[in-house]
């Protein structure tokens, strides 16, 4: 049985944009190795749209970029949308019922499947169906943006935490 986890780079006050900040090289050669371990990944629209962008080859790609969209063009994806029509590569589109698509996808599978956006992680967290948070804290204050946690969610508890390079931290929880 899959395992599902919520991974997301966060600010010290609880946003998440791509934009303000970006993994440091030793970050990145971790999310590489995550991503080269994923038995597949699970998307909201727009998180998937965004990560579209490994789709197609950038000769200004450095062995780390390029590993890292080996890794995720091989991996299936599931794209959760009421309103995609269709999906890229190596995916396929979930627009029925969330919670029973979910339950058997996680049945179906092995390995651990990365869960990526705040509200689809926010959905699956309400329905009990996420395994693993893990946070990965940068030393960034944004004031303001898109929180990396959707609305309220269940307790939890810390079960690991790892230094990442300079300046991230990884805190791993799982459902108290």
């Amino acid at each position: 049985m899959a395992r599902l986890i919520f991974g997301m780079n966060q600010s010290l006050d609880g946003y998440v944009d791509h934009t303000a900040f970006a993994p440091d090289p030793t970050l990145f050669r971790h999310f590489v190795a995550e991503a080269q371990g994923l038995a597949g990944s699970l998307y909201g629209r727009r998180m998937y749209e965004l990560m579209r962008y490994w789709d197609d080859d950038r000769a200004e790609w450095d062995e780390a970029e390029q590993a890292f969209a080996r890794a995720w063009r091989a991996q299936p994806k599931w794209v959760v949308s009421g309103t995609l029509a269709s999906v890229g590569p190596n995916a396929r589109l979930l627009a029925d019922d969330l919670a029973t698509a979910v339950r058997e996808l996680k049945a179906r599978c092995d390995g651990e499947i990365e869960v990526a956006g705040p509200t689809l992680a926010h959905a699956l967290g309400q329905l009990g169906l996420i395994d693993e948070y893990r946070i990965y804290l940068h030393p960034v204050v944004l004031g303001s943006g898109t929180p990396c946690f959707a609305g309220p969610r269940r307790p939890l508890r810390l079960v690991s935490h790892e230094r990442i390079g300079e300046s991230v931290l990884r805190l791993a929880y799982v459902p108290a």
